[in-house]
């Protein structure tokens, strides 16, 4: 699973979960603002990193991490771009981390030398198969512990989540995307299965329904883009695509960044080098 992207969009939409995952009030999210930061000069890119709206000096950092496999390097790269991204800054904000595995078997321990950042607490590790579940826990905890459920239950508790979503979230566009991030974990989970195929084992209503079908009409990308929504979105894009010169690839890049697929992803679906994607992403911030 790519791991990566779907907490990343976890966060970026519902960032509520990521303070509730630290046992602090929800509400704690309205003060921030969620983005993944490049350390400059360096290879180091952090998964993501709550940043206090306003420049506020009062909150502190928030630096994630999400490891799905070993790496018993980790802990020291991960200190080491905290560090790194903090010189180059001039924040002068305290800051945590929070590591989430998604077993106790991946975690190699933490290091003699590094003791102190766990005993006081700045660095946490939480293990996503051992998040408690209880009758009281929220949709969006509940969501989290669905990316690491096994096949044979995946289906039945994605089942249970999208119809705890329609009764209690009020909100029509946050209902849809929480929805429609349940149904991305699924296609990641089962990938041998079309969209269509998911959407059935979910007993949803039809593709054309969906936000991201919509945006991907308004976005004009040709009759392939149409085809590959009802068979999977990444596989129609790149269907779709193929047929289109370059013009048209620029033309479509901000709404595949808008609809949450990252650099990576963009440059895999448009079948362009990381190079330029990052050029055209940089071209788009400096315009905005």
């Amino acid at each position: 699973m790519k791991t990566d992207s779907i907490f990343y969009r976890l966060f970026k939409t519902f960032p509520n979960i990521f303070f509730e995952l630290l046992d602090r009030p929800p509400l704690d999210a309205d003060a921030y603002r969620f983005s993944s930061v490049e350390v400059k000069q360096t290879a180091f890119r952090i998964d993501g990193v709550f940043l206090p709206k306003n420049d506020d000096p009062n909150r502190p950092l928030y630096f994630s991490e999400f490891q799905f496999q070993p790496d018993p390097n980790l802990y020291s790269r991960f200190l080491t771009e905290i560090f790194m991204y903090l010189d180059k800054t001039d924040l002068t904000n305290d800051w945590r981390g929070l590591i989430l595995w998604a077993n106790r078997k991946l975690d190699p321990g933490e290091p003699t030398r590094y003791w102190e950042f766990w005993d006081s607490w700045r660095v946490q590790c939480l293990y996503l198969d051992e998040l408690e579940e209880t009758d009281k826990q929220s949709l969006g905890i509940s969501t989290v512990k669905l990316v690491v459920e096994s096949e044979q239950q995946a289906e039945t508790k994605a089942r249970q989540l999208i119809e705890q979503a329609q009764q209690q979230l009020a909100d029509q566009q946050t209902r849809q995307n929480l929805i429609e991030l349940i149904e991305t974990i699924l296609v990641y989970k089962f990938p041998q299965k079309s969209q269509k195929e998911i959407r059935t084992m979910l007993q949803l209503g039809e593709l054309k329904q969906t936000r991201v079908y919509q945006e991907g009409l308004e976005d004009g990308l040709e009759q392939g883009l149409e085809q590959g929504l009802e068979q999977g979105l990444e596989q129609g894009l790149e269907q779709g695509l193929e047929q289109g010169q370059y013009k048209n690839k620029v033309e479509t890049l901000p709404r595949l960044l808008k609809l949450g697929l990252s650099a990576a992803q963009v440059s895999e679906v448009l079948d362009l080098d990381m190079t330029t994607v990052k050029q055209l992403i940089a071209s788009l911030d400096s315009e905005s």
